[in-house]
């Protein structure tokens, strides 16, 4: 068990977070195995955005509240990381969020999703 403190919007919050509970680096080698989970949600970002930036504690907290699901963060400028994911999908704003089931892309949404929206569409799409 990891003990995480941080703050956000000048409000101080401490997580109790397993291990199954962390936002997971996607990447090519990673990304079928990811998606195919019963549940998953990867946030597509750059290290120059500062919305992708703001949205980092949002998955960090979403993935402690939903331990069943795979939450992750592919890395999209970083060289040879994302080569094929860049084939497949194509994106017009950074953060894009992609929610999957079984290998099947069911919702995007663009830029930063906030917290009770992001819990409300993985209870509503992905836990049923």
């Amino acid at each position: 068990m990891l003990r995480l403190g941080r703050t956000l919007s000048g409000l101080s919050t401490q997580h109790f977070i397993l291990m199954s509970g962390m936002v997971e680096d996607v990447r090519d080698e990673n990304y079928k195995e990811f998606t195919d989970s019963t549940g998953a949600v990867i946030a597509y970002g750059l290290a120059t955005c500062e919305p992708c930036k703001t949205y980092d504690p949002i998955l960090e907290e979403t993935a402690a509240k939903f331990p069943a699901i795979k939450v992750g963060k592919a890395k999209m400028h970083v060289p040879g990381r994302c080569r094929e994911i860049k084939k497949t999908h194509t994106f017009e704003t950074y953060p894009t969020t992609h929610f999957f089931a079984n290998g099947k892309l069911l919702l995007t949404r663009e830029g930063v999703v906030e917290p009770a929206e992001l819990a409300a569409l993985i209870s509503d799409h992905l836990l049923r």
